[in-house]
Order: structure tokens, then C-alpha cells, then sequence
């Protein structure tokens, strides 16, 4: 059954699944326009983004998160389920995902946030479960160390789970006169009781439009995957430069999902990718090159504490070789295991050297992989990719997806091009998430 994990063609299936992490609102403008380009309380302009998306026909938009502020370089920034009920007002069959955490909140609160969500949009929610690495000092609580993070977070996720089914999808009809009846007997308590969570229920919202909303799980640690396996329809992966781990964090879920007694085809797997998108070669790195110019080297050092487990980088200077031995093992890092394993891999291998080839990284694709070409040539490369069976699609990050043509350049250029190909959708074929999705 396996064997056909690690390849495929592009006729096999609906072919890739396509989200989009929102970024700032630079992305919307054109050169020399007025106003901030860098809005990220302006939903006006998200409203733009989420309306391009959905006119490349990409299946969904996801939202990050974070629960703290940085002092020495603090943004603004919107609550996911608010600004999506928002999106959701003006859009129409593009899935919108929410990243919340399992550490600071309560699955009876959640469960009813996305549900609603769920329902405000008719079926185009889903929720992506993170356990936050910080933030602790915002809620009274200390947090719990990486692996009880992620215990936690399977039994939290049981609950939301039991909660959304806890009314039965014909609980809710409506007479001859449009009057709504609810039958009881086919709403009912969850009564869990484990370690961590004691919820009574039913919830408060009915049923799903898509019987449930989509579950979303980002990471990539062993905990990570081994949770993702169990519950998630969508797995969010750091997107590596290199194809053959990609193969093997790809295969390693679905085994892990069959494993489980899942189908492996009943989870989709979306590495990041922050693709530098010209019109040729040359005017693509010409486009990298501006992202570089526009660095702030000093703020990105203190970035880089935070990703390295706290490691001090203000005394090390930009272009001197990265002190190897000062770095923490993977397997002791607290929070973002996985993505620090990758930077850290880099290091070793020898592929970034000093603290500025580690500041470009870091901020040009935040650790995932960042092709640069033409259309044609990331195209070739996102096909590469899908059909040796590294990927089941692609979760594109926008805050490359600047200059001149901004958003415009996936959703007017290379989509087009993917779909010229065969290898993917020119219309939405449904009106639920969850069935676009295939899952």
C-alpha cells in the first residue's frame, strides 16, 4: 500500500492543495501608492489578499499566531478568529484556518469559536492546533515542558472533537412555516473526564455545515508528527531547501497514519514555501536582492535568540563563523523543536557559516524553503517536488510575494502556469473546506 507514497503523476488525484499564510499588507501595494504598505491592523487590505486568493482558486488561507509581544521589537497584530469572520463576510469558497493554541485556552471556548466561525462562513473553517512556545507570563501559569505540551494537546483536541459532534447533524430542522425545532434526544452531554480536562457538554453551536471543521496541526518534532498522524486533516510542515528530507518527513506521516488505522490519503501534508517570483531569473534575484538591502541586521539578531533558545548573538560579529558548540541540542529545545532542528542542520552541514547568512535565512523565509526564478522555474520545482511524492501540495508564505506585481505574482502568474500543467484545480469543485480538500 505504501509504495506509492514516494511517487506519483500529475493526473493522480485532484492534484495540489494550495494555502496561503497571510502576511503584512505590502503585498496589496503597487509602488508609489499612498498610505502604510505594512498595515497589519488594516483589514481592508487582508480583505484584498483574501479576495486575490480565492480569485487563484487557493483552497485556503491560514493565519499565525502569537500570545506574546517582543519589547524590543513589538508589532500589532489581529486576534485569527476575529479577522477571519471578517474575511469570511467577503469571500465565498476559500477555507479559512486559525491558529490557536492548546496551552492558554479552553477546548469548550475553542470548540465554539471555530464552530461559529464555521457556520458564519458555511462550511470553510478550521482550526490549527499549536502549543505555543511563549506567552506564559501573559496567562498566570507556567508552561509545560515540550512533551507534556503536546499530551495535552491530543486530549484537548478529543475534547473540541467531541464537543463539535455532540449534536447530531439532523438535531436542528426546520417546519413548513421555516420555524426551527431542535430535537433533544439527539443532543448530547461529551461527559469527559481525563487527566487534564473534565467538560460536561453539549455545546452551545450545532453541527457543522461539513460535519466537522477542519483540523490543522504544525510541527514536525516526534510528538509532532505522532499527533499530527492521529488527529490532523492538514499537516503544516517547515518546507526544506532539500527534496529527499522532504520525501522522508512526507513518507514518515503517512506511514505513521496507516500505522493509526488512518487512510493514509485522509491527511494532507503542505511544507511552507516563500517562493522570490520574477519574471525572468535575473529579475527574481534582482528581487531577493531588495529583500537583503532591506534587513534590519541588529533586530534580527534578537530574532534569532528567540529561535536559538535564548542563545546571546550581540556579541558575535555578522560575518564571523557561528559558534557551533553554543548552540543547544534539538532534543533540548523547549519551543519550534523542529524548526530549530533545521537551522541547526544548517549550521552543521556547513550551508550557513555566519550570524548574517543565518539573519537572511531567518528572515527572508522564516526557516522554510525559498526558491528564486522565473514563473517557469518555480513552477518546475513545486512539480518536482508533488510528483516524487514529497508533498501533497504547498502552504505559500507571502511575505516574498513583494515588489511589482506583489500577491499578483502567485495568483496571475504562477498559478496559471500549475494549472496550464494539469496539476492544479481551475475551479473550486465544492462549496465546503473540507470537501475541496478532499479529506
Amino acid at each position: 500500500m505504501a509504495e506509492h507514497w514516494g511517487s506519483r503523476q500529475s493526473e493522480r488525484g485532484p492534484g495540489l492543495v494550495l494555502g496561503l499564510l497571510l502576511g503584512g499588507t505590502g503585498q496589496t501595494k503597487k509602488p508609489g501608492t499612498n498610505g502604510p504598505t505594512d498595515n497589519l491592523l488594516d483589514i481592508d487590505a487582508y480583505i484584498e489578499q483574501a479576495r486575490q486568493a480565492e480569485r487563484g482558486k487557493i483552497h485556503t488561507i491560514f493565519l499565525a499566531d502569537s500570545l506574546s509581544t517582543s519589547e524590543t521589537s513589538p508589532k500589532p497584530g489581529l486576534e485569527p478568529v476575529t479577522m477571519l469572520s471578517a474575511l469570511a463576510a467577503k469571500t465565498s469558497r476559500i477555507g479559512l484556518i486559525a491558529s490557536i493554541s492548546t496551552s492558554f485556552t479552553e477546548p469548550y471556548n475553542l470548540a465554539r469559536q471555530v464552530l461559529s466561525l464555521d457556520h458564519i462562513s458555511k462550511g470553510r473553517a478550521g482550526w490549527n492546533l499549536v502549543t505555543s512556545s511563549a506567552g506564559e507570563k501573559n496567562f498566570g501559569k507556567p508552561l509545560p515542558a515540550h512533551d507534556d505540551r503536546y499530551a495535552i494537546a491530543e486530549e484537548f483536541a478529543g475534547v473540541v472533537q467531541a464537543l463539535w459532534e455532540s449534536w447530531e447533524p439532523d438535531a436542528v430542522t426546520y417546519d413548513e412555516r421555516g420555524r426551527q425545532r431542535v430535537d433533544p434526544k439527539k443532543v448530547r452531554r461529551i461527559d469527559w473526564d481525563s487527566k487534564h480536562f473534565k467538560v460536561q457538554g453539549p455545546l452551545g453551536v450545532s453541527r457543522s455545515p461539513q460535519d466537522k471543521p477542519i483540523l490543522a496541526q504544525a510541527g514536525s518534532s516526534k510528538e509532532g508528527r505522532q499527533l499530527g498522524a492521529r488527529i490532523a486533516d492538514v499537516i503544516f510542515t517547515t518546507g526544506l531547501t532539500e527534496t529527499e528530507p522532504s520525501i522522508e518527513i512526507y513518507r514518515d506521516f503517512k506511514k505513521r497514519a496507516s500505522a493509526l488505522g488512518r487512510s493514509p490519503d485522509s491527511i494532507k501534508i503542505l511544507p511552507g514555501v516563500a517562493p522570490v517570483i520574477g519574471s525572468t531569473d535575473e529579475e527574481a534575484h534582482r528581487f531577493w536582492q531588495k529583500i537583503i538591502d532591506e534587513i534590519d541586521f541588529e533586530e534580527g539578531r534578537k530574532s534569532l535568540a528567540g529561535q536559538f533558545g535564548g542563545v546571546d548573538f550581540e556579541g558575535i560579529d555578522l560575518d564571523a563563523p557561528i559558534p557551533i558548540e553554543d548552540l543547544p541540542q534539538t532534543a533540548h529545545v523547549q519551543g519550534r523543536r523542529s524548526r530549530f532542528g533545521v537551522f541547526r542542520d544548517l549550521v552543521e552541514s556547513g550551508k550557513v557559516r555566519t550570524v548574517r547568512d543565518l539573519i537572511v535565512y531567518h528572515s527572508s523565509g522564516a526557516g522554510h524553503w525559498f526558491p528564486i526564478g522565473s514563473v517557469e522555474n518555480i513552477a518546475d520545482q513545486l512539480q518536482e517536488r508533488y510528483e516524487r511524492g514529497a508533498t501533497d501540495g504547498f502552504n505559500f508564505l507571502a511575505f516574498t510575494l513583494k515588489y511589482e506585481l506583489g500577491l499578483t505574482a502567485l495568483t496571475e502568474h504562477l498559478i496559471p502556469e500549475l494549472q496550464r500543467r494539469g496539476i492544479f484545480h481551475r475551479e473550486y469543485q465544492h462549496e465546503t473546506l473540507r470537501q475541496n480538500l478532499g479529506v
